[in-house]
């Protein structure tokens, strides 16, 4: 597949899974201090089946489209040090395979009826900042040398 549809693919999927937890960590956290318990459960149960319908889709392209850009950089990544692009790429990679075993604890938690809310807010509070992370390496890449 083109480089081009591949960046393409994976920039349209990391818009949809960035945003949701920019969404969930900024804009609900924020708000669970003014809406009652009850309505907060349930507003995330609501946003958490949707989430359950999307998010694998999403990450299914999201990591696909990764896999075929790093393929690309291959060269690169066989000696990821020696390089500025080459080590902040490695990083970036690393992060993702993090935030990407966020995701399955999240799965495996709720599928067995432990994701409670506490974990809910600190996974979401670990991947936003993964994803922060993530965004100014990827923009760090073109930019910065050593």
């Amino acid at each position: 597949m083109p480089y081009s549809v591949l960046i393409t693919l994976h920039l349209f999927a990391a818009f949809i899974f960035v945003g949701t937890v920019f969404f969930e960590v900024l804009m609900l956290e924020g708000i669970r201090k003014h809406v009652s318990r009850d309505a907060m459960r349930e507003v995330e149960r609501a946003i958490g089946k949707r989430a359950r319908q999307i998010m694998p889709w999403t990450l299914l392209v999201l990591y696909s489209a990764g896999i075929g850009m790093a393929w690309h950089y291959r060269g690169v990544l066989a000696h990821p040090f020696d390089s500025a692009f080459g080590t902040m790429l490695t990083i970036k990679i690393v992060l993702a395979l993090s935030v990407f075993g966020h995701f399955i604890t999240a799965m495996v938690l709720g599928s067995k009826g432990l994701l409670k809310t506490r974990y809910v807010q600190r996974i979401h509070t670990s991947v936003f900042t993964h994803m922060i992370a993530i965004v100014l390496l990827a923009k760090a890449m073109l930019y910065l040398n050593w």
